[in-house]
């Protein structure tokens, strides 16, 4: 009896490390880093680039290496580098502003560098901010939507490059949503804003470094431009196949999921509906004291779009619109990344809505919604209850011709 237990709990044993030797080895597979962002690239192989000449960083918490080491600090302490100012996008160098929120001048208590703010009063560099600067370097994480304000930080940050006669560097990194998928409206002129400059779509499926590119030689700024290319991205990878570690690109941009939702879900902050900040799945929450879930999700449901689903869901935000409030509407859920159709389904969420609660929704009075979809023609059509299909048939005109001008700047073939 003794001799069979011991036999029982040899094969056990046996058993049990079988499949746990077999999930160290996929999870050691699925950690190996597969793309080398434009930061190592610089700093193994190009960082010619910079020797000799006084750095200005443009760059956030999402400027790190794939071991998570800031390229402040890299620059910082490199001998043969010599960093003289850091610049700072929406939400700050730190990320601990919130959205909208204006950073002050300040001197970086780690590096001991002054920090100018390039959001609110001051978006473009000045030749005072740049006095004791000979070469700009951009490194920033972007999610890959139109209304963003990173790329056309970058953007302004180059046109002042330009006016200064200094070189800019663009350290490219992933697009989170993959660099095949391009959709939704063409921003026209009169929808222009600092979260929309340049008539691109609402997913435009580029990097930032491709955006630079495409920046600089359409839209006529002219800089001297250099873009550090990344080491093993292609265009199928969404940020969750790269191997890299995601710092979130701004406070209510936490994960890969959100930066999938946010080209839809984007559109609710033009609307009195809260698209889920103060929660925590901003941008997957979306809903109002107004609304009944259950309806709301039956009808959204209703509607069979591809790879997506919603959820009835309650939330109170804890901060901006409906703070304090207990709303009601839906948990976006996107299902297959591939089949996601972001835009369609962003209008349909508003149109069912709208259609849903004619005397309750409204669109926000400053006209945000027309600069997020980027014209002034959607919002109308939505109110005079016009199908999503035949926006989306309006756009395809001018989007297909923007994707044959993209195809020009496409770095990553």
């Amino acid at each position: 009896m003794k001799r069979i237990l011991v036999l029982i709990t040899v094969l056990m044993l046996a058993i049990s490390a079988w499949p746990a030797d077999k999930d160290v080895s996929a999870h050691k597979e699925k950690k190996k880093n597969k793309v080398t962002p434009g930061v190592e690239v610089l700093l193994k192989d190009e960082k010619e680039l910079l020797k000799g000449k006084k750095v200005g960083l443009i760059t956030n918490p999402t400027g790190i290496d794939s071991n998570l080491n800031s390229i402040v600090d890299q620059l910082h302490n490199d001998p043969e580098i010599e960093l003289t100012a850091l610049f700072g996008p929406e939400h700050g160098v730190r990320g601990d502003a919130q959205a909208g929120s204006y950073v002050e001048f300040y001197i970086d208590e780690k590096t001991g560098l002054p920090v100018y703010s390039l959001y609110g009063a001051t978006k473009k560099p000045t030749p005072e901010m740049l006095e004791n600067v000979e070469i700009l370097l951009f490194d920033i994480q972007d999610v890959g939507t139109r209304y963003y304000t990173y790329i056309y930080t970058m953007a302004y940050a180059m046109e002042a490059a330009k006016e200064n006669n200094i070189p800019i560097v663009v350290l490219d990194r992933p697009n989170p949503q993959g660099g095949d998928s391009v959709d939704g409206p063409v921003l026209e002129p009169e929808a222009a804003s600092f979260i929309g400059l340049y008539p691109i779509p609402t997913k435009h499926g580029m990097t930032v470094g491709e955006l630079a590119s495409l920046f600089n030689e359409e839209f006529n700024i002219g800089a001297d431009l250099t873009v550090v290319k990344m080491k093993g991205w292609k265009r199928s990878m969404d940020y969750d196949d790269t191997g890299l570690p995601l710092v979130l690109p701004s406070p209510n941009m936490p994960t890969v999921s959100t930066a999938f939702v946010y080209p839809a879900t984007g559109l609710i902050e033009g609307t009195n509906l809260s698209e889920g900040r103060g929660t925590t799945k901003p941008f997957e929450l979306i809903g109002a004291p107004f609304i009944n879930s259950t309806d709301l999700a039956a009808e959204l449901n209703a509607l069979s779009l591809p790879g997506v689903k919603f959820r009835a869901a309650s939330f109170t935000p804890m901060f901006s619109k409906h703070a304090g409030k207990l709303s009601h509407g839906v948990e976006v859920y996107v299902t297959d990344r591939e089949e996601f159709d972001a835009v369609p389904t962003g209008l349909h969420i508003v149109k069912t809505v709208h259609d849903m609660y004619p005397e309750d929704f409204e669109f926000l009075s400053n006209n945000f919604f027309d600069k997020l979809i980027g014209n002034t023609w959607t919002r109308p059509m939505i109110l005079e209850g016009a199908a999503v299909s035949d926006i989306t048939d309006k756009y395809k005109k001018d989007l297909d011709a923007f994707k044959k001008v993209r195809k020009e700047y496409l770095i990553y073939k």
